[in-house]
This record gives structure tokens, sequence and C-alpha cells, in this order.
């Protein structure tokens, strides 16, 4: 088992977030399974978190984009799943958490979703869906991340849809609950 100490674990950390699978039919990656491949591309520590496509991991390897390069490698060939794989940094995704322009009440973290991208451009791409957020929506972007508050729920959410659907294809969503406890665990 390899183990890193406490200050290179830290530096070390990665979060990886995969889109769309394991909704539905279609791009099942069984989490023990998805642990396992990431193990063997030499990441270790691994932690998976729901079934959503949630994993946190250390790893010697700093180069973000060789993460990425890996994980989509072992997706298309062991789980015959091709999708946007979305890798941050520990530091990356605790400064999306620090930064959140919103206040949402704790009953309501199901409805405030968070959109990742690999790269600012996708989410900058999202710009084209400020004008639809309803009366009572809200919707931010900053350079790294999307957020949106549909406080009547994210399945009525014509926004939400948008962010899940053609126009988000590039950005991996998650609600505010999920995305808390991955970062609890990125600690």
């Amino acid at each position: 088992m390899k183990t890193h100490s406490t200050k290179t674990a830290k530096a070390n950390r990665f979060v990886v977030l995969l889109r769309g699978v394991n909704v539905g039919k279609g791009n099942r990656v069984p989490m023990a399974l998805f642990k396992k491949a990431l193990e063997e591309i030499d990441c270790c520590d691994v932690l998976t978190l729901l079934n959503s496509g949630n994993a946190v991991f250390n790893s010697t390897e700093r180069n973000i984009a060789k993460h990425v390069t890996a994980i989509s490698r072992i997706l298309n060939e062991q789980f015959e799943v091709t999708t946007p794989v979305v890798v941050k940094t520990a530091a990356q995704f605790q400064a999306i958490v620090d930064h959140n322009p919103l206040q949402v009440p704790e009953t309501d973290h199901s409805k405030f979703l968070v959109a990742f991208a690999q790269t600012d451009a996708s989410i900058a791409e999202l710009a084209q869906l400020l004008p639809l957020p309803q009366v009572s929506e809200e919707f931010k972007l900053t350079a790294t991340a999307a957020y949106l508050y549909s406080p009547s729920g994210i399945l009525q959410s014509k926004l939400a849809a948008a962010l899940i659907g053609k126009a988000g294809r590039n950005v991996t969503t998650r609600n505010w609950a999920t995305v808390l406890k991955i970062n609890a665990r990125l600690t």
C-alpha cells in the first residue's frame, strides 16, 4: 500500500467527478471496480463516494491532464464508458467551495447545484444560460464553477435541465450536500 506524509498527501490529493454515470441503465461504472481501476493506475488512498462517479485519491503524479487521460482510458477500456472526466486538486476543489457566491439554507442543499468542468472555458460557455433562471432561482458563474439554487426543486428547473443536458455537456453537476461530503474527504 502506498502512503505519503501528511504534507505530501494534502499537496497530492485529487477529486475525480464523472459526468452521467450510474444514472438510468447507461454508463454503468461500479464504484468498487472504479476504485480498483484507479489503484491500478497508481492512485492510492482511493475513496469513492455515493454511486454517481465521485472519488478522491492521492497520487505522486501532479499533472491533472495525465490523470484525466488515464481515467478516461480506463473508463473506456474497462467499462466501455465515454464521458467527461473532471479532475481537480484538493486546493482547487476547496476554492470552489470557499468561493460559493450563494447563501443556501442547509435544508435546501439538495436544491443547490455546483457545475464543475475540466476547463474554465467550459464554465464560461455556461454564460448562454444566464437568461434562463426562473424568478425564484439564483444562478452565478465564477471563473471556475457555476452555482444554481432552485428553491422550487431541481426537477422543476429549466436551467438545471439545461446544465444536465446538451448545454452542459462539458460540465458535471453535484448538489451542495455531495460537494460538502467530497470536500470533507479531501482533508
